[in-house]
């Protein structure tokens, strides 16, 4: 590191990072450029950030300046680090824990009301290791934020439902999301706040870590609906379900199987319609729990996927989607080891055609992506820490290769706000600025 130091001092250049925005959404891409190099000059790119659990995730790229001492992250190749080739958001997702971290880490945001901050800094050579001990050239902080200016979050406690309300800034009324998440439980802010800085009032709704969840049925989601629609920055007879993973088998069940909520048009993100939601909770776990047999495990790691497979035949045994009356958006990657979400796509799709229904079914398959298809840049993780039923915890495999589930995660995003721009919106969607 001396002798790199040495050579900048003697070159008399001084490196310029510029980094646009310094402030925005999670889902903008930023804009990296360093000038003011030697020509053909060997530099690490690094992305360095803090997470709410005080662990520290890192990314780099190895790239070399141009005949004009320059790097453009949007057009140069990175020859090396977490990422190679032309990748201009890769310092975000494929940040990883730093050597000697915990294992099974995963980088979630929990407090939406504070940005995630971001160190990006510059290193002569070609690093890969002992960056804290390395001086970098020049670094810029950036903040990423889930929450636009103005979007208001609303806790709400209510008629026994509990969640939060995102709510854009504006005159309003609004379109409507139900947003649920999956068998991790808890109350999960952050997919729902970014809803809202796209102009939806979004509800992210807690339903699995209380303890009356084993009685919770259809009613609770109904009930979750209704005080979201009755709140008058919310245009009520524009309301869509969102749910990933256990949490898009209750919105195919709400969809399928209520008399009460009328929705525009659902997502579903990696789930199935198998292990319907009728009754209550208990009975769902009760029908996973006689099939617990089916649970692998390799290298210390939980597969799942296995568990609803062979897709069953006898119709009680899944939700009868051809009963749902509104456009359906299925997002599967393949390469999913939590879920069978493939084969539960390819049996939805049976279902809708002998219901004369799939006009009404659009399906987005991505190859080598995993079960954890979250919002744009948010950090692959292949297996992590999960908590089976609250009380063990688990290194669970979830699936998919880094950069195809990073494209997965992206492209998946712009569609399934394309989507709900298309059937709850009035008119289509001003560019972003």
């Amino acid at each position: 590191m001396l002798a790199a130091n040495s050579r900048m001092v003697v070159s008399g250049l001084c490196p310029l990072l510029s980094v646009q925005p310094t402030r925005g959404l999670v889902d903008e891409k930023i804009r990296i450029i360093v000038t003011n190099l030697n020509p053909s000059q060997e530099v690490t790119l690094h992305c360095l950030h803090h997470s709410e659990d005080k662990d520290f995730w890192e990314a780099f790229g190895h790239y070399v300046s141009d005949e004009q001492g320059t790097v453009t992250v949007a057009k140069d190749a990175s020859v090396g680090g977490t990422y190679t080739g032309v990748e201009s958001m890769a310092l975000m997702w494929s940040l990883r824990p730093v050597p000697g971290s915990r294992t099974g880490l995963r980088l979630r945001k929990q407090d939406v009301l504070s940005p995630m901050i971001f160190h990006i800094s510059v290193y002569d050579g070609h690093i890969a290791q002992d960056f804290n001990q390395l001086t970098p050239l020049v670094t810029i902080i950036i903040e990423r934020w889930y929450m636009a200016p103005g979007v208001q979050r609303v806790d709400v406690r209510e008629k026994g439902v509990r969640g939060t309300l995102f709510i854009p800034p504006g005159p309003g009324p609004f379109p409507a999301v139900l947003d649920m998440w999956g068998g991790g439980g808890g109350l999960v802010e952050y997919r729902a706040a970014l809803l809202a800085s796209h102009g939806f009032v979004a509800f992210a709704l807690e339903y699995l870590s209380a303890e009356e969840a084993k009685d919770i049925n259809v009613s609770y989601f109904e009930v979750a609906c209704q005080i979201m629609q009755e709140h008058p920055m919310v245009l009520r007879d524009r309301v869509a379900l969102l749910g990933l993973s256990f949490g898009a088998s209750v919105v195919l069940s709400v969809a399928a199987y209520s008399s009460v909520i009328k929705p525009r048009c659902c997502i579903c993100i990696s789930g199935s319609h198998v292990t319907p939601v009728r009754n209550t909770m208990s009975e769902v776990y009760e029908r996973l729990h006689r099939m617990l047999h089916k649970v692998r495990i390799e290298e210390n790691e939980v597969i799942w996927r296995d568990l609803i497979l062979p897709i069953p035949t006898d119709p009680p045994e899944k939700v009868d989607v051809g009963q749902i009356r509104c456009p359906l958006l299925l997002v599967v990657g393949d390469d999913d080891q939590n879920l069978a979400t493939l084969e539960s796509a390819e049996d939805m799709e049976r279902i809708t055609e002998k219901a004369g229904n799939r006009h009404l079914l659009k399906i987005l398959i991505y190859p080598g992506a995993g079960h954890l298809i979250e919002p744009p840049y948010t950090p692959h993780n292949r297996a992590s820490n999960f908590m089976v039923a609250g009380k063990e915890k688990v290194i669970m495999l979830w699936g998919g290769q880094t950069k195809l589930h990073a494209y997965a995660q992206e492209d998946s995003w712009e569609k399934i706000l394309d989507f709900l721009h298309q059937h709850l919106c009035y008119a289509a969607p001003q560019a972003r600025l």
